[in-house]
């Protein structure tokens, strides 16, 4: 098993190194294309390459024209399965800790709690590749107070640590009566406002976590960005008196998430290559919003 993790990850990082060659032969086939459809003579860096890309151009579909990148791999089988996810804590956790860890398991179809004990974080990733989970979701905490939360897709990446603020869980927002049982319906996602490059890598992030739902699931989750702070909420709704007529109900819990850093490989890897990071001059930049315009 160790020997076939180490050649799979070796033949990702190989078609991740190719990428630079693909897309640079891309350009090349698009220049030759719109000359020839604009009737305009053949570029003169190009005209010893004409024939051979002229050749490959003939050969291609509307499937094969556009190079593909390391970020379709990442999830090039998550519309054939649902997803498997893992949840876990820090060591040592407290019980508020654990309570919300508890509502989060409902909150993502085919999640499994696992109490941490005294494994080594490696160990849970390998035994997480050899049992086909998807994604492992990793939740901290300060004094007592869930602070951290980190999604690892499986089995290369990408990982994506988050700081979790605001957190409220159900009992908290209204009484048991008030709120009723947790349905456990796969439900319709909702992304708002993530309108960048990086707020589509974050949002693709987020919505694989989730299978694809039934069209007549009344369970709506939300994930609403404002100025790239992540607002989680759950509701259901129901029809009482015709279609206009909806009454929307949160169901709790309820939090938000600050994005912080993306990761090109598992949690485990120390040497994976950082994607994107915040950095302390970002506050000051004069964008100062990257999840959205």
């Amino acid at each position: 098993m160790l020997r076939r993790n180490i050649r799979l990850r070796r033949e990702y990082l190989y078609r991740k190194s190719l990428e630079g060659k693909e897309r640079l032969l891309y350009e090349k086939k698009r220049k030759i294309r719109e000359a020839l459809q604009e009737g305009k003579p053949i570029p003169t860096e190009l005209r010893n390459e004409e024939a051979a890309l002229r050749r490959e151009i003939d050969l291609e579909d509307e499937n094969t024209a556009v190079p593909r990148t390391h970020i379709d791999d990442e999830y090039a089988y998550a519309a054939e399965k649902d997803p498997k996810i893992l949840l876990t804590t820090s060591r040592d956790p407290s019980a508020p800790l654990q309570q919300f860890v508890k509502e989060l398991s409902f909150e993502f179809p085919n999640a499994q709690r696992m109490n941490r004990g005294g494994q080594v974080i490696s160990e849970i990733i390998e035994s997480c590749r050899a049992h086909d989970y998807t994604d492992v979701v990793l939740v901290h905490e300060h004094r007592g107070v869930p602070d951290g939360l980190i999604v690892c897709h499986l089995p290369f990446g990408p990982t994506a640590y988050f700081g979790l603020l605001n957190v409220v869980t159900r009992h908290e927002i209204k009484g048991k009566k008030a709120i009723g049982t947790m349905p456990e319906a796969y439900p319709h996602l909702i992304l708002d406002n993530f309108s960048t490059k990086l707020g589509d890598r974050t949002a693709n992030i987020l919505k694989h976590l989730f299978p694809v739902p039934k069209p007549d699931t009344k369970r709506i989750v939300t994930f609403s960005n404002q100025s790239d702070y992540i607002s989680f909420r759950h509701h259901i709704y129901e029809k009482h008196g015709g279609p206009k007529s909806i009454e929307l109900k949160e169901i709790g819990p309820r939090f938000e998430l600050r994005l912080y850093q993306i990761k090109l490989g598992t949690v485990d890897q120390a040497e994976a290559q950082i994607e994107w990071a915040i950095r302390p001059y970002m506050n000051t930049t004069k964008k100062r919003k990257f999840l959205s315009n």
